[in-house]
């Protein structure tokens, strides 16, 4: 199913989202307004945020405090976009130029730290202990994340299991804590409370395996980042894990060399290995093993429109080219 058609469904929901998040970020300082106005337009999926309204209705939810999670969540994710940019001296993001190339890598870390605060302002007035409690334990977790992904770059020895405990840090935890909060507004029942959470978890990691895999498949236009843009930052991804676990000899060597030079003046070549080792195909099946997981913990909720959409949502992350 497309993804607007699973967007429908709480469209409402969505729009009442962004409204609440353009009301919490006045700012007198223009910098401030002219550097979140810029990433917030500059598309975005809004999947995080989808995942805590449609977890949230697919238990009852009565009331807005998931408006005020759903714009916490975004707000989070965009901070750490701002930051990874920085991070990573990234260029593109979603076809636009990242705001750290428009207005500097000071300007992108301070803003992002603003809308860290302001989504941790946020949390603190619903005055709801758990929500704190779950926000307070993820944050400093997604933070280990990207820090356990930074000083391992230029690592060609990165095993898959390694790969995995940075990947669960930094992309899926956040889906984890978005469907596990939908879920903790909207019911006491521990048993859909855990399935919600076990559901963002697994598509979390979908979503970040496609991430990976669409690095080396897709075109600058469909995925709005440079092809081969993680071999440039010394970043190893499944497709490359695997591709090196598949090679020896020289093919193996003009592998290494990449991760540990952070070149990507050999791209076409590894590009080819990554083909001919059928590195795409395997981390698109691991993508899909956990979307799979994913729909099996929903087994437990009730069936609606909701839970269905979030099935759905599971199929669009692993068919997605962008």
């Amino acid at each position: 199913m497309p993804l607007e058609s699973i967007r429908t469904l709480v469209k409402e929901d969505l729009e009442s989202t962004d409204r609440f998040i353009i009301s919490q970020l006045e700012s007198n300082i223009p910098m401030i307004k002219d550097v979140i106005e810029y990433v917030l337009t500059c598309g975005g999926k809004r999947v995080r945020p989808m995942v805590l309204l449609l977890s949230a209705r697919a238990l009852e939810h009565r009331g807005q405090r998931h408006i005020d999670l759903a714009a916490v969540i975004e707000l989070i994710h965009t901070a750490t976009l701002l930051h990874d940019d920085v991070v990573d001296n990234s260029t593109l993001r979603r076809g636009h130029k990242t705001a750290n190339t428009i207005w500097g890598n000071d300007a992108s870390v301070l803003v992002g730290d603003f809308l860290y605060s302001r989504a941790f302002q946020i949390v603190v007035e619903l005055k709801h202990g758990t929500v704190l409690d779950i926000f307070a334990k993820a944050t400093p977790y997604i933070a280990e994340g990207e820090i356990l992904q930074l000083v391992n770059c230029n690592n060609p020895d990165t095993t898959e299991e390694f790969y995995f405990e940075i990947i669960q840090r930094k992309t899926a935890k956040l889906f984890e804590i978005a469907s596990q909060l939908g879920a903790t507004l909207s019911t006491d029942s521990e048993r859909d409370i855990e399935a919600m959470r076990l559901f963002g978890l697994h598509l979390g990691l979908a979503y970040q395996l496609i991430d990976d895999a669409l690095d080396y498949s897709q075109s600058p236009e469909q995925t709005g980042k440079n092809v081969g843009q993680d071999i440039s930052e010394g970043k190893t991804t499944l497709p490359l894990i695997h591709a090196m676990r598949k090679s020896k000899g020289a093919d193996l060597e003009l592998m290494r060399d990449a991760i540990n030079t952070g070149s990507s003046k050999n791209l076409d070549k590894i590009l080819g290995i990554i083909e001919s080792t059928d590195a795409i195909k395997y981390t698109a099946d691991t993508a899909k093993h956990h979307a799979l997981k994913a729909k099996q913990a929903l087994s437990v909720i009730a069936s609606t429109p909701y839970r269905m959409a979030l099935e759905n949502l599971s199929d669009f992350v692993v068919s997605r080219n962008y």
